[in-house]
């Protein structure tokens, strides 16, 4: 999600099962809670509301949160600007901006908002980022995407309230965020959307491998705003060999597992053209079939 793309319109819209659809610019959030099995629409509704303002705050800062953090010891009195700067410094890539974790520290800040509220379930899901909190028994179904054609949709993560925080984002081809790899969609689970957010975005640039069907453009020719200038960032890719996509794949969960042993996510789902694997912790927890409750 970028916040170069502004806008002054704020909209909320009744969805159904009790949702909200919250727009405001360049944030879509789709806002859902309930207390045990009784959907709270407008606890979501006032959490949209809220949404709007943090979004501003952090708009308001976008110029700090724009630069690298290598060397620059931010810190910053918005607790969603802060909660970026750490997800990022907490992932440790140098040429990563806070920005690489805006959508997922968003969604994390609306469902906080509703479980401090006594919700029982939160899903808040910011364009694919998503958030999700749990307490008592309650299990939650997260659809994740491979990116290949044909299979959108088709698995899912399940997670329960041995964890109350939970966080889901997805990185990669086709993605809101410019990438430098060559996967078609990382899925990280970690305790906090924000970290999976910025994590996502570090393990698919780790998938990167060279190939004659691999193109790859500076980040401004794509983007004049973006915050990574000077990067390349991948445009297309063609048919790998099986040997590349396994290359691809490995080095994605390879940088995965770095993470998982600094503790900062719990696991990773990868996915390159048809070539899919996922570490033991998310294979753990995957279902075949979409989102839903458990």
């Amino acid at each position: 999600m970028k916040l170069c793309a502004m806008k002054t319109e704020k909209s909320i819209q009744a969805l159904d099962g009790g949702r909200i659809l919250a727009e405001y610019g360049p944030m879509r959030l789709v806002i859902s809670a309930w207390v045990g099995r009784l959907p709270q629409r407008d606890m979501c509704a006032g959490a949209a509301k809220e949404a709007f303002v943090r979004f501003e705050r952090v708009a308001a800062l976008k110029d700090a949160l724009s630069r690298p953090l290598q060397g620059n010891p931010v810190r910053l009195q918005d607790p969603v600007a802060q909660a970026m700067v750490e997800s990022v410094r907490a992932v440790g890539d140098e040429d990563l901006t806070p920005l690489a974790a805006v959508a997922g520290a968003l969604a994390d800040a609306v469902a906080d908002f509703l479980f401090d509220r006594g919700m029982t379930r939160v899903i808040v899901n910011n364009g694919g980022d998503v958030a999700v909190r749990l307490r008592g028994n309650e299990t939650v179904r997260v659809g994740i995407g491979s990116g290949a054609p044909g299979k959108e949709g088709m698995q899912s993560v399940v997670l329960d309230s041995s964890v109350s925080s939970w966080g889901v984002a997805t990185s990669g081809l086709g993605g809101r965020s410019l990438t430098r790899g060559v996967a078609s969609a990382v899925t990280i689970l970690a305790r906090t959307a924000s970290l999976a957010d910025a994590a996502a975005t570090a393990v698919a640039n780790a998938s990167f491998v060279k190939d004659g069907n691999v193109a790859q453009r500076p980040a401004e020719e794509i983007n004049p705003s973006t915050d990574i200038a000077g990067i390349p960032v991948t445009v297309k890719v063609g048919p790998l060999s099986e040997r590349k996509k396994a290359l691809a794949v490995e080095r994605a969960l390879g940088r995965a597992r770095i993470l998982t042993k600094e503790g900062v996510i719990f696991g990773a789902v990868v996915a390159v053209q048809d070539r899919i694997a996922a570490d033991a912790f998310a294979r753990a927890r995957l279902v075949q079939g979409g989102s839903g409750k458990n």
